[in-house]
């Protein structure tokens, strides 16, 4: 049975028009109402955040999660980046381990299976040896996946959607920021052009396009550093504002959020690796997030898979 407070309080309000807001990591099940698709319920699993590596008793853990994925039978299978331990200065040698621990994963899961891009899963962009950068730092992660862009789309039971390249090269301090570019804007307008009105459509990226993590945790006058958020949400979020964007997932920040703005709801998906496989982080333990996108509602839950770190770990509040 879901949460009285959804069932009731939440629906109440949300019918009368209002906004909710849940910024805690421990949400437990939830409904809400959404102008879903008619053709049926489409059952969703998505994962985030996995930082695949051969140690430390992370295969298993993958194996555990691909287990209890496959257990649940869902209709579409939905990765939200950072898949590998790696980042700017790893390179191909450095990261093949890593990629086969999480391709591992990635191939024992038996539903239809599409995977966002995230910040780590870019190799070679500042090589520690001092060598040139690589021409194409997504290359390893398109021909991991078999794929030719970082960004696409296709419909499922009657919805739309849309995965996002939400990692820009930036040359700063930050190394990178959360943004998407206009190009990849440009490719968003043409595919909301050729599906009809009112469609609902569901959006996944790494980094959080909309998130009350930081409001929280550092005070409602923080401002989020560029390598946190997308940092020209706005102008994203504009793009959809004529049709049913339903539901945008989002990693980067290894907590469990659900955020509902508007019509549309923002769920950050907690992290397989909890923090870092050392634990978990703010509260959110390892694990990933069940959706179930009805036509007249949308029902969550995050899955604690099971598999925990061994020996001490502590919750810290900051990322290490």
């Amino acid at each position: 049975m879901y949460d009285k407070f959804s069932r009731r309080r939440l629906l109440q309000t949300l019918a009368a028009g209002g906004t909710m807001i849940a910024a805690s990591p421990v949400l437990g099940r939830m409904a809400w109402p959404i102008q879903g698709a008619e053709r049926g319920s489409l059952r969703i699993i998505f994962y985030t955040d996995v930082h695949a590596k051969p140690g430390g008793g992370v295969p298993t853990a993958l194996k555990i999660v691909a287990d209890r994925i496959n257990a649940r039978q869902p209709d579409l299978v939905l990765g939200g980046g950072d898949l590998v331990e790696g980042d700017f200065h790893s390179s191909a040698l450095d990261v093949a381990p890593n990629w086969d621990a999480y391709m591992a994963m990635h191939r024992a899961i038996k539903s239809e299976h599409h995977v966002a891009i995230g910040n780590r899963d870019l190799m070679g962009v500042l090589p520690k040896d001092g060598s040139a950068p690589v021409a194409d730092p997504r290359l390893i992660f398109k021909r991991r996946l078999g794929l030719t862009t970082t960004y696409q789309a296709f419909d499922a039971l009657g919805y739309h959607v849309m995965l996002l390249d939400s990692v820009h090269i930036s040359g700063d301090k930050y190394k990178y920021h959360g943004h998407i570019a206009q190009e990849q804007q440009e490719w968003i307008k043409a595919e909301l052009s050729r599906i009809p009105h009112g469609k609902p459509i569901v959006l996944v990226l790494h980094l959080p396009l909309l998130t009350a993590h930081f409001g929280a945790v550092r005070g409602m006058t923080f401002q989020a550093e560029p390598n946190r958020v997308v940092d020209n949400n706005t102008d994203v979020l504009a793009l959809f504002a004529a049709h049913n964007l339903v539901l945008v997932l989002q990693g980067h920040l290894h907590v469990s959020e659900l955020l509902r703005w508007g019509s549309t709801t923002f769920i950050t998906g907690g992290a397989v690796c909890g923090r870092w496989w050392r634990g978990s982080y703010f509260g959110t333990p390892e694990g990933f997030n069940g959706i179930t996108l009805r036509a007249d509602r949308v029902e969550w839950e995050y899955f604690d898979y099971g598999w925990h770190a061994s020996g001490p770990v502590r919750d810290r509040r900051s990322p290490p």
